[in-house]
């Protein structure tokens, strides 16, 4: 078998299901150690923990993706992806940094690839009546009569408007909002990930910020 297939037979076993609570006896405690430990205990061969950060972070990974490809079936498979590098990185890890800048400037490096290879192919932006409201968490189900069909109307094209400016926002500027926004990065965090000094970082996301406000006026 090659290198590459025992690769992806080992991320496809941890990507299976298996109770969370289970992977943490394997770990001798998982909540004791920072992520960057945890993968060095990866890279000296412990299976157990490579599960452990599959499971911690492939619903933001996911999250992520999707929010850059806009398609659930690619942000499935960018996520695998990133996981695969990270594996196929073990060797050669360092805890130079936070391991969640490591994985990040990873899955943006993949994200920017992924949206310049497609950009044509990209979907229409949508909003289904039954996803989460990005800022109240909440769906747009007006069926149990808090809110009225013209509301759910207004929260709708607040929403499609919102996630419409986002993506059209510059690439770096895009990247920063959606760590700082939706990934819940600080601007250290995401100065790490995107290479810029912090001071680089507040200014991007304030001309982002600024731009989002005066186009969204309407909505605000």
């Amino acid at each position: 078998m090659s290198t590459t297939a025992m690769d992806q037979s080992v991320l496809m076993a941890s990507l299976g299901p298996r109770p969370a609570d289970a992977l943490e006896p394997a770990m001798g405690g998982a909540e004791s150690f920072t992520d960057a430990e945890v993968m060095l205990k990866v890279k000296a061969g412990d299976q157990s923990a490579f599960d452990f950060l599959v499971h911690k972070y492939r619903r933001p990974l996911v999250s992520f993706m999707y929010r850059m490809a806009r398609n659930t079936a690619a942000a499935e498979d960018l996520a695998q992806e990133v996981f695969l590098r990270v594996y196929r990185s073990r060797g050669s890890y360092e805890a130079t940094a936070k391991f969640t800048t490591w994985l990040y400037r990873i899955a943006t490096n993949l994200a920017v690839n992924h949206a310049r290879d497609t950009r044509k192919e990209r979907p229409e932006v949508t909003v289904s009546l039954d996803e989460q409201d990005d800022d109240t968490g909440t769906t747009m189900d007006v069926a149990d009569g808090r809110m009225s069909a013209e509301e759910a109307l207004v929260r709708r094209e607040r929403m499609l408007a919102i996630r419409s400016k986002v993506e059209a926002l510059p690439e770096r500027q895009r990247l920063a909002v959606i760590m700082h926004k939706y990934q819940q990065m600080d601007y250290k965090q995401i100065a790490e990930v995107l290479k810029l000094s912090e001071s680089a970082t507040k200014s991007l996301l304030f001309r982002a910020y600024e731009t989002l406000r005066e186009q969204l006026k309407e909505f605000v």
